[in-house]
């Protein structure tokens, strides 16, 4: 026979009888929830803060790719430069002269005194239409991203880019332009740039000669 007594269970087995113990609530304490949601929280977060750096890396990279290659074409249109220079007067004396300190477009005597940006799409030569135009600081124009993959100074021509590039003409340290030939100068292309607050710059140099 069995008989509730105070929310507790008497089984009676005769004269003596005994009790049961009450039945003990089951499930997850607010503390144990917590717990299992910290762990399930860290559990996610490391995987997913290692992918939001992957992707990180991934994208600065491509960005110091692509400033790399506009660094070197750089490099390239003023070795171009005096090249036509070369082919323009076949004495590669006088065209090496004509192209460090000449007063024509096709000189570079103003990317000597200062830092030029350049735009391929313009006539070649340095000066305010030409590819080359010499600037400084805030006045160095952004690049744009042409529709070909070009990248021009000219606004609202593309793309607005977070690149800026400059090239300078610079003497290598103990020469100097005392006789003719003049020696050998250091080109120096530089591109710069922000991603996500942080600066980044590339910079490429190569030394020219009047015949290399």
């Amino acid at each position: 026979m069995q008989k509730a007594e105070g929310g507790h269970v008497a089984l009676l087995r005769g004269r003596a009888a005994y009790r049961l113990p009450p039945t003990v609530p089951s499930g997850f304490t607010l503390i144990e929830t917590l717990v299992a949601v910290t762990i399930i929280a860290v559990a996610i977060a490391g995987p997913l803060l290692s992918a939001a750096r992957a992707m990180n890396a991934a994208a600065i990279a491509g960005e110091q790719l692509t400033a790399s290659y506009l660094a070197q074409e750089g490099i390239e249109y003023v070795r171009l430069m005096r090249d036509d220079a070369y082919l323009a007067t076949r004495s590669s004396d006088s065209a090496w002269t004509t192209f460090l300190t000449g007063s024509a477009a096709e000189s570079v005597a103003q990317c000597r005194t200062s830092a030029c940006t350049l735009d391929p799409t313009k006539s070649m030569g340095v000066g305010a239409s030409y590819a080359l135009d010499p600037c400084s600081g805030n006045s160095c124009a952004p690049l744009y991203l042409l529709s070909n993959g070009v990248y021009t100074e000219q606004t609202g021509s593309g793309t607005l880019t977070p690149y800026h590039r400059t090239i300078q003409v610079e003497n290598i340290p103990g020469t100097t332009d005392g006789s003719v030939p003049y020696p050998e100068k250091r080109v120096i292309s530089t591109v710069w740039w922000t991603f996500r607050g942080t600066p980044y710059t590339i910079t490429v140099a190569d030394n020219l000669t009047s015949w290399q």
